[in-house]
């Protein structure tokens, strides 16, 4: 047993005054002889024994009468039979992912979770604390009609949220409360690709019960090439039966179809603008419908202009050569291609051959502005690491060191490593390559991969229109790019940016823009987790296998019942003041028989 008001017990010391005077009233007076009263002595005298027992039961009835009313403003709590439940700190965490929004025979899985939230709430009283946390890891804690409100507001997310970190957070605003209980109530559609390896021993878990509907959604969308001058592909991967499609371009219907998941969604296309797009492959509506949609980006634009040096190497020159076939690129008066003994900007730069020309280099470096100088040279087989290089090595290559006070650190970006130190980086209107671009010094250049990778680079590193397409899911933490200082929403509103800080993606997935000043820098493509569109769920006994929940309930009407009585420990101060009333009328009773006998006597 334990006491929210320990202080209280003190009263219990009121008790010695019944005790007091019980005691008092047998002391003995000096014994007088009065004639007159000798025959009321010896009727006492025939009762005295009646008269004690009563007198110590009225002093036993009054001690614990006041023990008992001392006992109640203490508070105490404990595993007894008792009335209501000892005030708790109660964390609900509702799962309010994209699956949530699956609608079954008894409707979307979110509008049952709420209604089962509802029921702890209707349950919660005034000293209880309750805190709402979704799936986000929002909590907001208030008055169970302030938190009514909010789940009447609760909408599914777009992705998968992180259901663990809200966990965390529920746990850690549990630890600060200061209340004697407390409960971690999940409630959750119990989807299968969202509860592995995720540790529920401690919280109270209301699962839906299992079920198997079937879903339909887009899983993949691919832009072929990512940059359109001005034609391209888009292919895009059906998840579950056929169904009708639709491909939205810069809010224009561009093509519509039918396809199923053996035969993928291909749609080439010719827009007539030009710069960066949103895009979206559409399905016909079923029961979620937040994964019929699936968004893409693109920018259509002229290719761009390259000048090659033409001592950059047979390599350089072939890759170029099959740009400007392909028509990913055109000869003109623009990036140029080369060893950086020439550097300029916009430039695509790599280490000179011959290592007495890196004095050369870093002097042309330093007259085209980059805060880059090629260090001590390095020799010997090391791996790459990076977008586009995976699995090739560089055997030379210099150590790129940043310029004395290079004031434009934080805006480059290190595209490869080798032996853990930069092997490629770009910045504002360059890209620098550690090594030679010959097959003396990496293995790169007699790779399938190296022509795409230079594509990508000068697409989205050099041009004009040059910008990353970055694809996360729902809030996922991402860089800002270098030289991006806004993004810009789907409804047009920006928000400012820092290059290089690590920012949370929105929730609300869509197609949002990179801003460099007044332009468009490439764009961030929103799309939920593809593993949100299987609706498969865990039986009871599956969930509890996984998360190691011991307690899971499947009825909302037991969940509320379930989270104030899991401790089994009870409020006891409403039993102990109607036993203080009932030692009251039982002091009354025999109190007033005592005078009424004392009368008669």
């Amino acid at each position: 047993m334990s006491f929210l008001a320990p202080w209280a017990l003190l009263m219990a010391a009121a008790a010695a005054v019944p005790l007091l005077l019980h005691l008092l009233r047998r002391r003995t007076g000096t014994r007088v002889e009065f004639p007159a009263v000798r025959y009321l002595l010896r009727a006492e005298k025939e009762h005295a024994r009646e008269v004690r027992l009563r007198n110590f039961l009225l002093m036993m009835l009054r001690v614990a009468i006041v023990l008992a009313v001392a006992m109640a403003m203490a508070r105490p709590i404990g595993v007894f039979p008792g009335v209501g439940h000892p005030p708790t700190a109660v964390a609900l965490v509702v799962d309010n992912s994209l699956s949530s929004a699956a609608a079954g025979a008894d409707g979307p899985a979110l509008t049952r979770l709420i209604d089962a939230a509802r029921a702890v709430l209707a349950s919660a009283g005034s000293a209880d604390a309750v805190t709402l946390v979704t799936a986000d890891g929002e909590a907001s804690t208030g008055a169970p009609e302030e938190l009514q409100r909010m789940l009447d507001a609760l909408r599914p997310l777009d992705g998968a949220g992180d259901v663990a970190a809200a966990l965390d957070r529920a746990r850690t605003v549990l630890a600060a409360s200061e209340q004697p209980e407390r409960r971690l109530v999940l409630l959750t559609d119990a989807q299968a690709s969202q509860w592995r390896d995720i540790p529920l021993g401690d919280a109270t878990v209301f699962a839906l019960p299992a079920s198997t509907t079937t879903n339909r959604a887009i899983a993949r969308v691919e832009v072929e090439p990512p940059f359109w001058n001005p034609r391209g592909t888009v292919r895009a991967t059906l998840r579950g039966d056929s169904a009708s499609w639709r491909l939205v371009l810069d809010g224009r219907s561009m093509a519509r179809g039918t396809a199923s998941p053996a035969a993928p969604i291909v749609a080439r296309v010719q827009p007539g603008g030009r710069g960066w797009m949103a895009g979206a492959i559409e399905l016909e509506p079923d029961e979620l419908r937040l994964d019929d949609v699936r968004h893409f980006a693109v920018h259509v634009g002229e290719p761009p202009a390259l000048t090659v040096d033409g001592a950059s190497g047979a390599f350089v020159r072939g890759a170029m050569d099959a740009l400007v076939d392909a028509g990913r690129a055109r000869r003109g008066s623009g990036i140029f291609v080369g060893s950086a003994e020439r550097a300029q900007r916009p430039g695509l730069l790599f280490a000179p051959s011959d290592p007495l020309r890196v004095a050369d280099a870093n002097r042309a470096l330093e007259r085209a502005g980059i805060p880059w100088r090629f260090g001590a040279r390095q020799q010997g087989s090391a791996p790459l690491r990076g977008a586009g290089v995976d699995g090739a090595s560089a055997r030379t290559w210099y150590a790129l060191q940043l310029a004395t006070g290079a004031a434009a650190a934080e805006r480059a970006d290190t595209l490869a490593r080798t032996s853990g130190a930069a092997w490629a980086v770009a910045g504002n209107g360059y890209v620098l390559i550690a090594s030679p671009a010959d097959d003396a010094a990496t293995d790169l250049p007699v790779r399938a991969a190296f022509v795409p990778w230079l594509d990508a680079l000068i697409a989205e590193r050099l041009s004009s229109a040059a910008g990353i397409v970055t694809e996360v899911v729902p809030g996922q933490r991402v860089t800002v790019p270098s030289g991006v200082d806004a993004l810009e929403a789907p409804d047009g509103t920006t928000r400012v940016l820092r290059a290089g800080a690590s920012i949370r993606a929105p929730w609300a997935a869509g197609v949002h823009f990179w801003r460099r000043g007044e332009q468009r820098a490439g764009a961030l493509v929103v799309n939920p987790d593809a593993a949100e569109s299987d609706l498969a769920t865990l039986t009871p006994d599956s969930l509890a296998a996984s998360t190691g929940a011991a307690r899971i309930v499947e009825l909302p009407e037991r969940l509320a019942q379930e989270t104030f009585s899991a401790g089994g420990r009870r409020a006891l101060a409403t039993p102990l003041l109607l036993l203080a009333l009932g030692l009251l009328v039982a002091e009354s009773w025999i109190a007033r028989r005592a005078r009424t006998s004392s009368a008669t006597a």
